[in-house]
């Protein structure tokens, strides 16, 4: 009887370390039901997968305080009456002190007026940085209000939409400090197999957002020229683009079919207008990353930098926080028109870096260039000017009209400073001029890239109409 129980005692610990097991592999997974939406043709896969008690979660978490009562427009102008108003001094007193209550709500309900304002002091002084760094991020609203409607639409954003009631916002990014070289077989871990937050705990490239969301890398995965010629688009660099497509999903709380096509993910004609609508959303971010979180340093103390000294950017989690439209889209800026200005004044603070604050060069002078179009480009930017697609709208049509016709793209630099940088940024813009024509519909095979070249300089030793990318048709 013993020898015949034996083998039965023996499977028990077998069988509770498999049951074991098998709770915490399936403690990953959502527990069902699930709902799935078709976005796309039958049988294409484009379906989207939701949690209803994900989105019941965040329903809460994207809910919109109430928009107080409007105030009067008559009266005196704000900058008449306080002082030291740089932002939103055309604002009547009412409308001013309205905004700057609200404000309060928005970014620091606990501290108070405190949290800009040293108490004690007059309200004109800019003692705290709090006040400096808050003057500069309405700026940046207003003008993502009214040079980025290609991605925000009419729905704009405020400051509630990153910051939700805290001093700063939650999903903010900074650069990871460099892993230190080790002896043995450990080694160099390439940037990647570390459980990164922002690509979803994958064993993908952890840091996808400083290459691609504050500097112009090149996303892709298919290669834009045969090899070896030229040829970048490398294993390592195909998992850093699908690192960053894990944020872009996991900030948004979609899957890949929310943008694209299972069939071909490359193929613009069969994506859906939201992978447009993200092409700028990335464009934004790197903007606002360049013009508006980079000077800050220098104002911004050592307690508020990152592990390599670095200031805070943006990136798709600090305004979706998981929702497919920040807020699921709510029109808050409609009971906020004062942020939505024309474009804000962008003047350069002592500690930016020189030209940081520049946005519009001067115009080239008329017969300086045979192009067909020339668009501009900011100091030490790739990023298009939000008006770009007005300038190439023309060049489309043509190109559009006459299958046989192609276009060559120029990419121009500052002669002065380091070639290679200066080379590499040529470079870059004019990947974002082509792939502006290629998100309208016109194929790679009808763009010609020529090599970057360098523009003269001038008396001062610099010419802003040199950060130029020419186009010309063919």
């Amino acid at each position: 009887m013993t020898n015949a129980l034996t083998p039965r005692r023996g499977r028990l610990p077998a069988l509770v370390a498999a049951l074991t097991a098998g709770v915490l592999l399936l403690a990953a997974c959502e527990r069902p039901p699930v709902e799935t939406v078709q976005r796309g043709y039958r049988g294409t896969g484009m379906n989207q997968v939701y949690n209803p008690r994900t989105v019941a979660e965040q329903a809460t978490l994207n809910a919109v305080p109430p928009a107080p009562p409007q105030a009067p427009t008559d009266g005196p102008a704000a900058s008449t009456v306080f002082k030291n108003v740089k932002v939103l001094g055309d604002l009547s007193v009412g409308e001013f002190t309205r905004l700057m209550v609200t404000m309060t709500e928005w970014v620091s309900p606990a501290q108070g007026c405190a949290y800009c304002h040293q108490a004690g002091e007059d309200f004109s002084t800019d003692t705290l940085y709090t006040k400096v760094v808050s003057r500069r991020m309405l700026q940046m609203t207003q003008q993502i209000n009214a040079d980025w409607k290609t991605h925000v639409a009419e729905t704009g954003v405020t400051c509630y939409t990153c910051h939700r009631g805290q001093p700063v916002p939650a999903n903010i990014t900074y650069a990871p400090a460099a892993q230190q070289q080790q002896t043995g077989m450990v080694g160099n871990d390439a940037g990647q197999n570390k459980p990164g937050v922002a690509v979803g705990l994958t064993s993908l490239p952890y840091d996808p957002l400083t290459p691609f969301l504050s500097n112009p890398a090149d996303i892709r995965v298919i290669g834009d020229t045969a090899l070896p010629t030229g040829n970048r688009a490398s294993t390592k660099q195909t998992e850093f683009t699908y690192a960053l497509m894990m944020h872009m999903s996991q900030s948004l709380g979609v899957n890949c079919t929310y943008c694209h096509n299972t069939r071909s993910f490359a193929e613009w004609d069969a994506s859906t207008p939201q992978r447009g609508i993200s092409w700028y959303g990335i464009r934004m971010t790197r903007d606002i990353n360049a013009q508006y979180l980079e000077p800050l340093t220098g104002i911004l103390p050592d307690n508020r930098l990152g592990p390599t000294g670095d200031v805070p950017k943006v990136n798709c989690a600090t305004c979706h926080q998981g929702a497919y439209k920040p807020l699921y889209g709510a029109p808050m800026l409609k009971d906020h028109p004062e942020l939505r200005a024309v474009r804000a004044a962008l003047v350069p603070s002592a500690a930016a870096a020189p030209g940081a604050g520049e946005l519009a060069p001067p115009p080239i002078p008329a017969g300086a260039t045979t192009a067909d179009a020339v668009l501009l480009f900011a100091v030490g930017s790739s990023t298009l000017a939000a008006d770009a697609g007005k300038t190439l709208e023309t060049l489309i049509a043509s190109l559009k009209a006459d299958p046989s016709a192609s276009v060559t793209i120029s990419g121009y630099h500052s002669a002065t400073g380091d070639l290679a940088r200066n080379q590499e940024l040529s470079k870059q813009r004019a990947f974002a001029v082509r792939d502006a024509f290629k998100a309208a519909g016109i194929a790679e095979d009808r763009i010609v890239l020529e090599k970057p070249q360098s523009a003269e300089a001038n008396l001062s030793g610099e010419d802003a109409n040199a950060r130029r990318v020419e186009v010309t048709l063919r």
